[in-house]
């Protein structure tokens, strides 16, 4: 019965274990391309690649949605997120595009608070490129609260501050990046899409 029960055992660990290590890639032998048959041009090898199925696509593909840099490209991301740094925020969804803040009141007892929605249109530094919603929620003394959408100086108080932060973080940009490439002849225009 001893002997049974170990040849069962034994017979269920094979069939559990051999699956594992025969579909192991790390077990499997690799054809390393010839290095003079490498082409030294990246873009080529990223092709290859690509065509091959190897690698990964952080923010390229198909895209139907507009293309976004990451954040630390993006200089209306960066003003936005510079311009309501004292909010709270609720959500900041780069790939969507939008920042929400929290509700905001400037001392704690008062009755009013206000949150503030930014959506991104476009990474170019436009006022239109931008969806600002002010809204402001006054409560009485028994906490009922109503809110509001606010459109007005605020609103565009914002855009504006947004918009020249954003403008002179591009010119600091162009600056460094024409430091770093003194013998380049193109504009950081073409490189970042703004």
């Amino acid at each position: 019965m001893k002997i049974y029960l170990i040849s069962k055992k034994l017979l269920f660990s094979l069939f559990v274990i051999l699956p594992l290590l025969t579909s192991c890639q790390a077990l499997k032998y690799k054809k390393i391309d010839d290095p003079k048959n490498v082409s030294t041009d990246p873009k080529e090898r990223i092709k290859k690649n690509i065509e091959e199925g190897r690698g990964f696509r952080i923010m390229g593909g198909n895209t139907k949605g507009g293309v976004f840099e990451f954040a630390s490209s993006n200089y209306l991301w960066r003003a936005t997120l510079d311009t309501i740094d004292f909010m709270p925020l609720a959500s900041a969804n780069y790939s969507g595009g939008i920042v929400i803040t929290d509700w905001y009141t400037e001392d704690n007892v008062s009755k009013e608070s206000i949150k503030i929605s930014v959506r991104f249109l476009s990474n170019e530094i436009r006022a239109d490129a931008l969806d600002i919603k002010v809204f402001l929620r006054t409560c009485d003394q028994n906490l009922n609260c109503s809110i509001n959408e606010n459109q007005g100086r605020l609103q565009n108080e914002l855009r504006a501050n947004i918009l020249r932060k954003a403008a002179v973080y591009k010119k600091i940009g162009i600056e460094k990046y024409k430091k770093e490439n003194p013998y380049k002849n193109s504009q950081l225009d073409d490189k970042d899409g703004n």
